[in-house]
């Protein structure tokens, strides 16, 4: 009897999150209701409260999601042999899976919620993406933390101009693996002097 209240308490959490990532497309993540969210599912605010104790925790429960959604996109993809190739097989995915969705993308890479900040739970996955990506690099020949740094935030800066100028297009991403050439070419000839 236990183990189906859980899993009736975890399929509604589920379906509020969802419903939530669908109110966050259409009014921005910062622009969806509690209110919005009950009135969606047919219940009053108050009942939300036994799954979710504020909006925060809700906005945690969807960084969670994002992430986990994020990880299984990453698993789905082979991986060549080459280590630059797979870099800019994995990180294609990446910004594929971020520009699919503005505001999920905006809540997982750019955190724009004021007093949000991810539990160590919810942050779980995003730290198992990121090293993910630091193994990847590092056998591309990335082996300072500063240039992961620099790698993260030219992908991400890549991403930004992207949602920012052309939402739905691709000027700047198509980019991607021409910048990951032109990064990985001085990384390494920097390692040489």
């Amino acid at each position: 009897m236990v183990g189906k209240v859980a899993e009736r308490r975890e399929a509604r959490t589920q379906e509020i999150v969802e419903t939530a990532w669908r109110l966050a497309a259409a009014e921005g993540i910062g622009g969806f209701s509690l209110h919005g969210v009950a009135r969606e599912l047919g219940i009053r605010q108050p009942s939300l409260y036994e799954y979710f104790d504020s909006k925060l925790a809700l906005y945690d429960a969807m960084f969670a999601d994002g992430n986990r959604k994020l990880l299984a996109r990453l698993d789905t993809i082979a991986l060549p042999d080459d280590p630059r190739r797979a870099v800019k097989v994995f990180m294609r995915a990446f910004v594929d899976f971020a520009m699919e969705d503005p505001a999920r993308m905006e809540l997982l890479f750019v955190r724009p919620i004021p007093g949000f900040e991810p539990s160590e739970a919810s942050y779980a996955p995003a730290v198992a993406v990121l090293e993910r990506a630091r193994v990847l690099l590092r056998a591309a020949g990335m082996r300072a933390q500063g240039d992961i740094d620099c790698f993260i935030a030219m992908v991400g800066g890549l991403i930004s101009a992207q949602t920012s100028n052309e939402p739905g297009g691709n000027r700047w991403t198509r980019h991607l693996d021409r910048l990951i050439d032109l990064y990985l070419d001085d990384v390494t000839s920097r390692r040489k002097r």
